[in-house]
């Protein structure tokens, strides 16, 4: 045979290099579509939502604080970043810092060899997760998680923080933060052996508050382009959740029919609270509902019935819709505390509440087929399940306590070099003054066009 008839190594069956006999080609297909759509969430998802649900001055930059976020991510993730959260342990809570850039790592069969779960005796219960596809696939899926984290706490500082701590803040929090939560529950630490469940990441600051009247007035610039950016935040999470298995099987399978029950029952929820207490369904509500749907299945997604779904929705519908409707305006504390898009709730609130709930729902059989530990079971199962509960809530508490600290301490420390609060005078102007550009062709948000602001060159758009 002729080389120029020779089929590429690449669809040569299972006989090269490229198509190795462990490879399974639905997980493959699966798992890299799952990591895309997780992907999606963010860019454009978040990008379009934090765009349009802000103030009309902040539009570019808080889509740029996203979008910056998502690029950082990925280079500190294969550089460093991703051996902290999966790979060999350092400590307890951590994994030993190097690239993931090799393709004799990368091209192999995935293994995550601190996934191995030993008894008390020191014996093996549960052998090292090994999917059957490539590392990359791995890596890559593991990226896009640790991306949308950074962008969601974004949306806590969103028309306040400057833009240069920014940069500085996203590496160093996904370096001492995130990969510490990462490592400790799903990468072989302390969390994990323990046998705290956290289904696929429910349990995973303070810059200076917005000008004043920023605070006090805060509209959405563009309500479709909002419910956009939450479609794809909600259609994505069927990644988020369907791809924590490793596998196309029948735990994503529950994962992603849970993951859709609870959020649109939560949406309900806080939709119908809406009207009650205030007379108006808010579709900023609404996506504030989902949110918090969606945040609160996450640790149990794969591990509980379809009913607990249900009251796990209606749960997260209305709790944080109380902590942030009512609670958080009676309370002096808490006002004193300027949370942009009101994170605090959506994902502090309601991610506590997904774990501790997990604690209680976790079906015996279902995290028999996914968790590491035998037997595990929630609370309302009876056995083991009450110690389950204490140990959710232990968990949880670690990961609130070393975020409060560890990010405390980041900022602290950029504030040394660069101010965290952009000045009141770019407070007061917003994208044109950050970056020289604006979402739409129009001067708005009160001010008269100004050529010190906008530029002597520029097009005043007429009155119509």
């Amino acid at each position: 045979m002729s080389s120029a008839t020779v089929v590429p190594l690449a669809y040569q069956g299972n006989t090269s290099a490229s198509v190795a006999d462990w490879l399974n080609k639905g997980d493959n297909a699966w798992q890299l579509v799952a990591a895309t759509v997780v992907g999606l969430q963010s860019v454009p998802g978040l990008v379009v939502l934090y765009g349009g649900v802000v103030k009309k001055k902040w539009a570019v930059n808080s889509a740029f604080m996203a979008l910056y976020a998502f690029a950082a991510v990925w280079i500190c993730w294969v550089t460093w970043a991703y051996n902290m959260s999966f790979g060999e342990k350092l400590l307890p809570i951590w994994g030993k810092a190097r690239p993931a850039l090799d393709q004799g790592l990368l091209v192999g069969r995935a293994a995550l060899p601190a996934t191995v779960h030993y008894r008390a005796d020191g014996s093996v219960e549960t052998a090292a997760v090994e999917p059957f596809y490539p590392m990359a696939t791995v890596v890559y899926f593991q990226c896009v998680f640790a991306a949308i984290t950074l962008i969601l706490v974004a949306g806590s500082l969103l028309g306040r923080m400057s833009f240069l701590a920014w940069m500085i803040f996203v590496p160093l929090w996904l370096t001492f933060s995130y990969t510490v939560g990462a490592f400790s529950l799903w990468g072989g630490g302390f969390l994990f052996h323990w046998g705290v469940i956290d289904y696929c990441g429910g349990y995973v600051i303070h810059v200076g508050p917005r000008a004043q009247k920023d605070r006090e007035r805060f509209p959405p610039n563009n309500i479709l382009f909002t419910l956009t950016g939450a479609g794809l935040l909600w259609m994505g999470w069927a990644g988020f959740n369907g791809g924590g298995p490793y596998a196309a099987n029948s735990v994503a399978s529950m994962a992603v029919l849970n993951t859709n029950i609870c959020t649109a029952m939560s949406l309900i929820v806080w939709t119908c609270l809406d009207v009650i207490f205030f007379k108006k369904p808010s579709v900023v509500g609404a996506v504030q509902g989902m949110i918090t749907g969606l945040v609160c299945i996450t640790p149990a997604a794969g591990v509980v019935q379809g009913w607990a779904a249900l009251v796990m929705g209606v749960l997260a519908g209305s709790i944080p819709w109380y902590t942030m409707m009512i609670l958080h305006k009676r309370s002096k504390i808490l006002q004193r505390v300027d949370d942009t898009l009101g994170v605090f709730h959506t994902h502090g609130v309601a991610g506590l509440l997904g774990g501790l709930l997990t604690g209680l729902f976790a079906e015996p059989t279902l995290c028999n087929l996914f968790l590491p530990v035998a037997d595990s079971r929630g609370a309302f199962y009876g056995g083991d399940g009450g110690a389950q509960f204490g140990k959710q809530i232990a968990g949880g508490l670690f990961v609130v306590a070393w975020n409060v600290v560890v990010t405390s301490l980041i900022c602290l420390a950029i504030n040394l070099v660069v101010p965290l609060r952009m000045p009141d005078d770019k407070l007061e102007v917003g994208d044109d003054a950050v970056h020289g550009e604006e979402a739409y062709a129009l001067w708005g948000d009160g001010e008269m066009y100004d050529v010190t602001k906008h530029g002597s060159d520029a097009a005043v758009a007429p009155v119509v």
